[in-house]
């Protein structure tokens, strides 16, 4: 074989390995009965190991090295290189026996977090979130001595959007804090009250799942490729091209937490369903960025899913399935899915609102990489920052510190992408507009191909071969900016709110 042959040879393998960890992953958080725990955590503790020991072999390091030489004016194969070094780089840096005991100890952590977001009760879930916690410091230490980074924070953050640090997120989302803040308040003075009932009502389960399916499948989501299950937490999860999940929740008397959080899935699916195929198990084989991965859900969720367009074409459809909507329009429904009100729960959140939930998170996550508040504080200081930020406070943990995923799964620097997807949606669905011709009409009657084709060729085909500011200059025009959101943002509340 070839350098470059063995290269791919051997990333297949890594590849082989991390699908068969997601696989026993999303069985744990959909089908595997409770009693399986322990097991499943030995078993992805075992497969973490391998992984990591793949990723650290100096046969893979020589491989690569080998490949680098052959590399000449081929752009595709450098950015291969650059995308491996950086991948093996990162491993290298955590000890073996640290990447086994992170993947045992969260997998302990998301079975004890279920249990303790249902009963509301973070004590019992306090000592294993500590060792989850220690153990993502030790992880961002032993970055920041290999060199990966200069801070903790840094490290964590480069994990889910590479090249992204603390200090250009903090004034950015200074900036959105600034920008909101009034925003919301100007809502809140105008006394307008928006209309939510054609939200609600008694939606049964298996028609919210009927109607989210059809709307997932008439955007684009293959399900020959994939499927729909029910979880504590909506994700996505892919096993490889032909392979990718997505899973959903419900609530019986407000179906817009189920129908936006299949579309929002559905969108991160259609992005992995979307990567280059020809690329499959290599370095460049998978998402650029969460950010992109979140601005592909939050597209399909937000700029369509809350649009005038998607409902002249849903409304029908839902009324089939929902009689009782019937007397409702397009613009009573329109309104509905635009109302500003400061919510508990990140997921269930507004446009408006929505960012200042992950300000939020990243304000705290500051404090636990830093060291600054014990494990034993954080539901206070959760509670005290949404006091500051929204103006409410939680009176359940269930509705505060324990209501995500994410740090059961050691996933800090995880929640800043959702905020950089949001202004990436926002200035990408502006593009399309412009390439596409009459792209609210098309939308209107149902035809999302247009829009799904140009995402595929100016998002999803690149996979890591471009970085996220590549892919957004690219495809955009210009670099990422706050603008398109806001401009977004405030032409919604206005038409809603007359402000």
């Amino acid at each position: 074989m070839t350098p470059t042959e063995t290269l791919f040879a051997k990333w297949a393998d890594i590849s082989a390995v991390g699908s068969a960890a997601a696989v026993l992953s999303w069985d744990q958080e959909t089908k595997m009965p409770r009693n399986g725990h322990a097991s499943r955590g030995q078993a992805l503790s075992v497969l973490a190991g391998i992984h990591h020991d793949k990723l650290t072999d100096p046969a893979l390091a020589e491989a690569i090295e080998s490949a680098a030489e052959a590399v000449g004016d081929d752009p595709v194969l450098a950015a291969q290189i650059r995308e491996a070094r950086r991948t093996v780089r990162r491993a290298t840096a955590i000890p073996g026996d640290i990447a086994r005991r992170i993947a045992e100890t969260q997998s302990r952590a998301l079975a004890i977090w279920q249990q303790a977001r249902a009963d509301a009760d973070f004590n019992a879930f306090e000592p294993v979130l500590g060792e989850v916690l220690e153990l993502t410091k030790q992880e961002a230490a032993a970055l920041v001595d290999a060199g990966v980074a200069n801070h903790p924070y840094d490290a964590l953050l480069d994990a889910y959007e590479p090249g992204a640090t603390e200090a250009e997120l903090a004034p950015l989302f200074a900036d959105l804090r600034d920008e909101l803040s009034p925003l919301i308040k100007q809502v809140a003075d105008s006394g307008v009250v928006v209309d939510e009932s054609p939200a609600k009502g008694d939606f049964p389960e298996a028609l919210q799942e009927e109607f989210g399916t059809m709307v997932a499948t008439a955007l684009g989501y293959d399900f020959d490729s994939g499927r729909l299950d029910v979880s504590t937490h909506p994700f996505t999860t892919g096993f490889g091209p032909g392979d990718v999940r997505i899973t959903w929740r419900s609530e019986p008397d407000d179906f817009r937490s189920g129908l936006f959080g299949i579309m929002h899935e559905a969108g991160h699916a259609m992005y992995e369903q979307g990567l280059p195929a020809e690329h499959a198990n290599t370095p460049i084989g998978q998402a650029t960025s969460l950010g992109i991965h979140e601005s592909q859900s939050r597209l399909w969720e937000n700029q369509v899913g809350r649009s005038k367009e998607f409902w002249t074409w849903a409304l029908p459809k839902f009324v089939e399935r929902f009689p009782a909507a019937s007397g409702v329009t397009v613009d009573a429904m329109y309104k509905a899915m635009h109302t500003v009100t400061p919510s508990f729960i990140r997921v269930e959140a507004d446009e408006a609102t929505y960012n200042l939930h992950i300000v939020a998170r990243f304000d705290i996550e500051r404090q636990i990489t830093s060291g600054d508040v014990a494990v034993r504080d954080l539901p206070e200081l959760w509670a005290s920052t949404y006091q500051d930020l929204l103006g409410i406070r939680p009176e359940s943990v269930a509705d505060g510190v324990l209501q995500d995923i994410h740090w059961a799964m050691g996933s800090i620097g995880y929640f800043p992408t959702y905020t950089l997807g949001n202004l990436i949606a926002a200035q990408l669905f502006d593009a399309a507009g412009d390439a596409i011709d009459d792209l609210p009409g098309k939308i209107s009657s149902g035809d999302f191909a247009p829009l799904l084709g140009w995402l595929r060729d100016n998002v999803h085909r690149h996979g890591r071969s471009l970085s996220a500011d590549q892919i957004v200059q690219q495809a955009t025009g210009r670099p990422l900016s706050s603008e398109p959101f806001l401009h977004h943002l405030e032409a919604t509340t206005a038409e809603v709110y007359g402000i």
